[in-house]
């Protein structure tokens, strides 16, 4: 009898997910992480006219379009300090597809891949697919990884470790600093760096950096999507840079499993990138606000929580029962430990809703904060 795979087998459905369904129909969902701004008006028409015009009907290059890969190669230009030649790029579904692709690209059955606890829900996941040992790291108080306790981590079995900044869930930017180190430890210890940029743009106090641009090996890949900065979670564009040989084995995976991204979404995302950026300079100045307003909520309510530079996430330290309370009064948080087992005694709260919405949240919570302290 044909059974199911022991890679399989370890995995379950996300914490996220389980407190959705649990959630009611009316309930105020502060547990997505979507931005609730409409997708850049050149970006729709962008993809509209492919599809009209008929430019959309086929595959594309495995890769994705040369013009797409052109304006991606442009922004890292522009924005990151490194420079990546389209043909060191891979188009692909969202940045989960990446993530998947860097991942099983480089690691072997029984490699550990380290990674930041509480972190994102599919580090995790993935290394599991990959047949890949997972190695959690905890997070420094201000809820940073640190680049010591990563070093401390990798071992002769370590296949990669994986640097989100800013990060999902906590919000964390990491300093300058801190990614010189980074970039010091891929290099020295032979290893892959797989950053996970993808909320890049979304950084309120500080500047975002990424290992790529210090590293002096190609030991560094990077992950990103159009997904947060334009708010085109449901386009699933995203892409994975690196150097020439790291692509060409991301790129036999990617051709197996998705042949290419989505050819509308290719579209759009080319008009993102290299249209104007006002869309993604409001957006941010909004969540700014929100994260302002949100923090000062905690405060009052006697909640300690780490400001969160960047995202669109705050992750406070909560009582025992916090968040039953929260779920039961009709809010949708995550708790902590759906994001490992050092996220325990916290909550994961996403800002990525209007400022009544979240000022209507704040009074649930401050209800349910009186009722469990």
């Amino acid at each position: 009898m044909t059974d199911f795979s022991e890679r399989v087998e370890q995995v379950s459905i996300s914490g996220i997910r389980e407190v959705f369904e649990a959630a009611g129909e009316d309930a105020i969902n502060l547990g997505l992480g979507q931005p609730d701004f409409p997708t850049p008006e050149h970006a729709r028409q962008a993809a509209v006219e492919a599809i009209e015009e008929g430019k959309a009907d086929a595959y594309t290059s495995n890769k994705g379009t040369r013009e797409l890969r052109e304006a991606i190669s442009a922004k890292h230009d522009r924005d990151n300090g490194f420079s990546v030649p389209p043909e060191n790029l891979v188009a692909t579904a969202g940045g989960s597809e990446a993530l998947h692709l860097a991942i099983e690209a480089h690691v072997d059955a029984g490699e550990e891949v380290v990674f930041p606890d509480p972190g994102f829900v599919s580090y995790d996941a993935l290394t599991h697919i990959a047949g890949g040992t997972p190695k959690p790291v905890a997070l420094r108080e201000d809820l940073t990884l640190d680049p010591a306790a990563v070093e401390e981590a990798i071992t002769d079995d370590t296949a990669a470790f994986i640097v989100n900044s800013p990060a999902n869930p906590t919000g964390a930017v990491q300093s300058e600093e801190d990614v010189r180190e980074f970039a010091r430890i891929a290099d020295e210890h032979d290893v892959l760096c797989i950053s996970d940029e993808v909320y890049e743009h979304i950084v309120f106090d500080g500047e975002h950096r990424s290992p790529m641009t210090y590293a002096e090996s190609d030991n560094v890949v990077v992950v990103n999507a159009c997904s947060k900065t334009y708010s085109m979670t449901g386009w699933r564009l995203g892409w994975v840079a690196g150097s020439e040989r790291r692509i060409e084995r991301m790129l036999r995976v990617h051709q197996y499993v998705q042949a290419c991204a989505s050819a509308p979404a290719q579209f759009a995302a080319e008009a993102a990138l290299s249209g104007p950026q006002d869309p993604v300079d409001e957006m941010v100045a909004a969540f700014e606000e929100r994260r302002d307003v949100l923090l000062d909520g905690f405060s009052d309510m006697g909640l300690d929580c780490p400001t969160p530079k960047g995202a669109f996430y705050a992750m406070p330290k909560v009582p025992d029962g916090w968040v039953d309370e929260v779920l039961d009064r009709g809010v949708v948080v995550v708790p902590g430990e759906a994001f490992g087992d050092h996220g325990e005694g916290y909550a994961r709260i996403s800002y990525a809703t209007d400022m009544g919405t979240l000022k209507e949240a704040i009074e649930v919570m401050r209800e349910a904060t009186n009722a469990t302290l």
